[in-house]
Formats: C-alpha cells, sequence, structure tokens
C-alpha cells in the first residue's frame, strides 16, 4: 500500500486538508498548485489557511518525508497512481458552479497522462462531471494519439472547517462513485487505514456519488433555515425557540444537530452547494421549491438580523458605535465567505452606523471581503477593545472566548446597553441582571 503514489491538485482548503491527512496514512504525497506564492509557503513550512491541528500534521509528515509540493503539475500527474482534483468551484451569477478549474486540470491529466491512473473528482461537483471529466481526458489522449487507461471517480468531501482533521480521519462514510472495478478496489486501498474505525463505503455510479454530496448539504442548510423561521415566529408569538429545538431533537427522526437559530450560515459550502442544487434541477427540469426557499430565507435572515439592530434604536443607527464580536461565519476558521457579517457590517454603515469588530482569525479575510466599507470599519485588537465606548455589542460568532464575556467589565467599557446575542450563548436573565438590554435569536 505505502508504494503507492499519490497526486493532489490544488492546495486549498480541500486538498491541502486531503493531501496531509493521505501523507499521514502513510502514503507518498504530491501537493500540487499554479499558485507559486502559495507552494513557496508551503515549501517555507507555512500553511496558508487557518484549521485547527492541521499545522501538526504538517510538521509530523514534512519532517518524515511523505509530502512534497510543486508547481509542476504535468510531473505529478506522469508520478502519480491516483490524483485527487481538489480545485475551486465558485459560484456563477446564476448560481451554478463554475467548473473551468476542473476543466483545465483535466486537460493537463489527459496531457501528461502515460500509464493507468485513477483520476479522483474531490472537489464538489455537480452531476456529470465526472463523466465530462474522463471525456475531456480521453480527448487529449486522442489528439496525442495515446491509448492509456485511466478511470474517473467520484470521492466527495465532507469536511466541517474547524474540525477537518477529524473528519478526514473520522468520517460518518466513504463515497466512491465509479464504474469500474479495477478504481473501486484503488480507492479502497486509499482509504483503507479507515478499516480500524469500521468505517463504511458506499459504492455506486459517479452520478449518485456527485448528488449525495449536494442533498446532505441541501437538507443541513435546510434544518438550519428551518429553525430560524421557527425562532423569528417564537419571538412574534412569545415562545421559546431552544425549548422547541430541544423538544423536536428528542425525536428520534429528527434529532437535535443543526436546530441552533442564529443569524444565517455562511461559508464555503452550505450557500453555495444549495445555489447550485437549485440551478442543477432547473436545468433538468425539476422543481426545486424547498431548497430555493431555504436560500432566499437565508438571505433575509441575514437582514432581519440588521434590522433587530436598527429597531432597538428606533430605527435610526446613525452616529451609533456598535461593537461586532465575530466575524467569520463559524468558530475555529479564518473563513468569512458569506458570513453574517458581511450583509449586516454593510447595512449598518450604510445607515451611519460606526462599526467596531473583532475576530480572533476572520479580520484579514473580512478587510479583503469588504473592501470599499474597509476604511468605515475600526478593527480592535481584541473584544474588550472593540466594546470600548459602544452603544451596543453584537455577537455573530460563537468563538469560545465569547462565550465568557466578563459582564461587569463590559457594562464599565460600554456607553450604551444594548447586547444582542445572536448565536444564543447567553442566559437572558443574568445578562439583563447586569443591566443590559438582551436580545437574541427565537427568545
Amino acid at each position: 500500500m505505502n508504494s503507492m503514489k499519490i497526486g493532489v491538485i490544488g492546495t486549498g482548503y480541500v486538498g491541502l486538508v486531503s493531501g496531509l491527512c493521505l501523507a499521514d496514512f502513510g502514503f507518498s504525497v504530491t501537493c500540487g498548485d499554479i499558485d507559486v506564492s502559495k507552494i513557496e509557503r508551503l515549501n517555507s513550512g507555512e500553511i496558508p489557511i487557518y484549521e485547527p491541528g492541521l499545522k501538526s500534521v504538517f510538521d509530523r509528515v514534512t519532517e518524515l518525508g511523505r509530502v512534497t509540493f510543486t508547481t509542476k503539475i504535468d510531473t505529478l500527474v506522469r508520478d502519480s497512481d491516483v490524483i485527487f482534483i481538489c480545485v475551486g468551484t465558485p459560484p456563477k451569477e446564476d448560481g451554478s458552479a463554475d467548473l473551468k478549474y476542473v476543466w483545465q486540470v483535466a486537460e493537463t491529466i489527459g496531457k501528461n497522462l502515460e500509464t493507468y491512473k485513477v483520476i479522483v473528482d474531490k472537489s464538489t461537483v455537480p452531476v456529470g462531471t465526472a463523466r465530462k471529466v474522463y471525456d475531456i481526458i480521453r480527448s487529449q489522449l486522442a489528439e496525442r494519439n495515446m491509448d492509456a487507461a485511466f478511470d474517473v471517480v467520484s470521492n466527495p468531501e465532507f469536511l466541517r472547517e474547524g474540525k477537518a482533521v477529524h473528519d478526514f480521519t473520522h468520517p460518518d462514510r466513504i463515497v466512491i462513485g465509479s464504474d469500474s472495478e479495477r478504481a473501486c478496489e484503488i480507492m479502497k486501498k486509499v482509504y483503507s487505514p479507515l478499516k480500524l474505525n469500521e468505517v463504511p463505503f458506499v459504492l455506486t455510479n459517479p452520478e449518485t456519488a456527485e448528488l449525495i454530496k449536494y442533498a446532505s448539504n441541501a437538507f443541513l442548510a435546510t434544518k438550519i433555515g428551518f429553525i430560524n423561521e421557527i425562532a423569528n415566529l417564537c419571538e412574534a408569538v412569545g415562545a421559546d425557540v431552544h425549548k422547541v429545538a430541544k423538544s423536536m431533537g428528542m425525536d428520534g427522526r429528527i434529532s437535535s444537530k443543526f436546530l441552533h437559530p442564529g443569524p444565517g450560515f455562511g461559508g464555503s459550502c452550505f450557500p453555495k452547494d444549495t445555489m447550485a442544487l437549485v440551478n442543477m434541477a432547473r436545468e433538468n427540469g425539476v422543481d426545486s421549491l424547498v431548497v430555493s426557499a431555504v436560500v432566499d430565507s437565508n438571505i433575509r435572515q441575514k437582514v432581519r438580523m440588521a434590522e433587530k439592530i436598527k429597531k432597538a434604536f428606533g430605527g435610526d443607527v446613525a452616529g451609533k458605535q456598535i461593537a461586532i464580536l465575530g466575524l467569520s461565519f463559524k468558530p475555529e476558521t479564518d473563513d468569512v465567505r458569506e458570513s453574517p457579517a458581511l450583509v449586516i457590517i454593510p447595512e449598518l454603515l450604510h445607515r451611519g452606523a460606526l462599526v467596531h469588530a473583532y475576530d480572533p482569525q476572520g479580520i484579514g479575510e473580512t478587510k479583503k471581503a469588504l473592501t470599499e466599507s474597509d476604511a468605515d470599519i475600526l478593527y480592535t485588537a481584541d473584544e474588550y477593545d472593540a466594546c470600548k465606548g459602544a452603544d451596543a455589542v453584537v455577537i455573530l460568532t460563537d468563538w469560545n472566548q465569547f462565550r465568557r464575556l466578563d459582564l461587569q467589565r463590559l457594562k464599565d467599557l460600554m456607553k450604551g446597553n444594548r447586547f444582542f446575542d445572536f448565536r444564543n450563548i447567553y442566559d437572558r436573565e443574568e445578562v439583563e441582571g447586569m443591566g443590559f438590554y438582551y436580545e437574541g435569536v427565537g427568545r
């Protein structure tokens, strides 16, 4: 098994986590990327993404010589037995996945393929992508008058940001989509170290494997969108969404996971994958009413949070200093893609508010995302610095250090007493007992 050479094309979040963990399994891994600066950083011992636990894996496998980093993708293709495609598939304006990077990689593989390889679609891609990758590689081989054998496999990832290393090494299942028995056997060998954990394998065709990823993410997003709508109803009728969610979760058919109300979901997966699924259904003449509603509901939920803040100030936040705690879409990541903060902060700024913001990891990425508003945001050194002289504090991300703020210190630092707990991590009575005006979501 250890003689098998694995190539990973794309050193973004999925590619780097996958490549390093496979190297930790004992394989010889080459991670390739056309981004020269990224490869230089990796070769100098620096990881370009923030992910808990990944640096220790990186240090271990580099010291053992199990992983190398290169910009020479053609050499990677020729030298690898199994090639993982882990490039980005960002959304287009219509919500569909942009597959240009996948097609480029497929062409590169076809131009350099000489012996049998297993080509693995690890990126999240629409149904039919594996077949298209196969056709592109076959076309390139024909131009070269080559008849090298290869198989294309769909092997979607299910990595949670902030827990990706654990998720890769302790997955709920391994999905392998292929019509080739030979390719399936090779993929089983790739993941054979997971046999100790008795991880189940789901063997199916490529189309089913591709849809499993979208269906899984869309369902989880639907649970979040559903409980957010119930939370909004709870506010209107005087009910407690936490009691509702807890009782719902006791039903084994429902489970308590992802029944946590908040300011709307973000990140690189749920927003992108739900929109892509809606577009996929539309292209195939299928109505996707539920998922379409989830997409719209999530957008409205973020806007609604800004409206809640404005309403607490009588509709006018002009000149009010608002402390924003949390910029990343979830804790333990620097990822701010589709984060509620990217909707709420610009709306507050547009209404004349003064925004002071802090996040343990997400400030750098927020500056890139909010370039037009950057001059109007004061980024602070810590959470208490953000609250100095503030009229209100807004918790948007449930980082651990935001869970037990020194409320007395906060009260002494702030000018006002508005406390918006949009992750529902505080007890209302405790906060109000300190003299704050408390508002959560669905409480």
